[in-house]
């Protein structure tokens, strides 16, 4: 079996039909006890007090802002490669929920860093290159709707995304560049020294993962509704023609 037999739209929609009430019941599941975990039953942090919290939203949006903009990446690079258009339309259900994710993370980032900073916004390396990426993520949205040919705003779009993929990198790797940012070092690290505590990390594991299914499920979701106005489109093109 190939992996590109999911291509074929039909194939699509019959395996993504069958794993969606799995990926429905996993989210709720797993982001129910990440939260309620995270929430509820962590102490407080001796410097941050409660508002190391955040942490259990912050984190797992950012991580889903970021790698949501690397999926449209791979599958924009199999639309313009290969010309597949179920990729291509699941960049495109995916791109709203990694600019709301984006929103989540700045907001949420700017919430858990007014205590910290005494301010709501400061230009650090990590924060600019969050918001550019937004920005990226609205363009890119915008695009699809400006062009009315399909095929050719996938085009413009995946070119797009791959010139926004350097902003994603450096959102995720602007710390490394630019040691003087105000940003914090990664929550999740193999350095003992940055990694938070066990007692935060299981939680914020489990969040996470509760945030990677919402994502698949909203995707899956997403993309059979963009092949059914494909489908509905095509339809009506052909009453007109007949």
């Amino acid at each position: 079996m190939s992996i590109w037999e999911y291509a074929n739209p039909k194939k699509f929609m019959q395996t993504s039909g069958a794993l969606l009430p799995w990926a429905v019941g996993l989210s709720v599941v797993t982001l129910t006890v990440g939260l309620i975990w995270g929430f509820f039953f962590t102490p407080d942090d001796y410097k941050q007090g409660s508002t190391v919290k955040i942490i259990y939203i912050h984190v797992p949006s950012a991580l889903m802002a970021i790698n949501a903009w690397g999926m449209m990446l791979v599958t924009s690079l199999i639309w313009l490669i290969r010309r597949h258009h179920v990729s291509v339309l699941a960049a495109k259900a995916a791109a709203p929920i990694g600019m709301v994710m984006t929103l989540i993370a700045l907001i949420t980032g700017a919430i858990w860093g007014q205590p910290m900073w005494g301010s709501w916004w400061e230009w650090d390396p990590r924060l600019t290159s969050f918001l550019i990426l937004f920005l990226f993520y609205l363009g890119y949205l915008s695009l699809w709707s400006a062009v009315e040919n399909p095929d050719a705003a996938a085009d413009l779009t995946s070119v797009l995304c791959i010139v926004g993929s350097v902003f994603a990198f450096l959102s995720r790797y602007a710390v490394l560049f630019w040691n003087q940012g105000l940003h914090q070092g990664a929550s999740l690290s193999l350095d003992r020294e940055e990694h938070v505590a066990d007692v935060f990390a299981y939680p914020l594991w489990t969040s996470i993962a509760g945030f990677v299914l919402l994502f698949v499920t909203l995707v899956l979701i997403g993309t059979r509704t963009e092949i059914r106005a494909r489908r509905m489109q095509a339809l009506l093109a052909r009453e007109k023609l007949s």
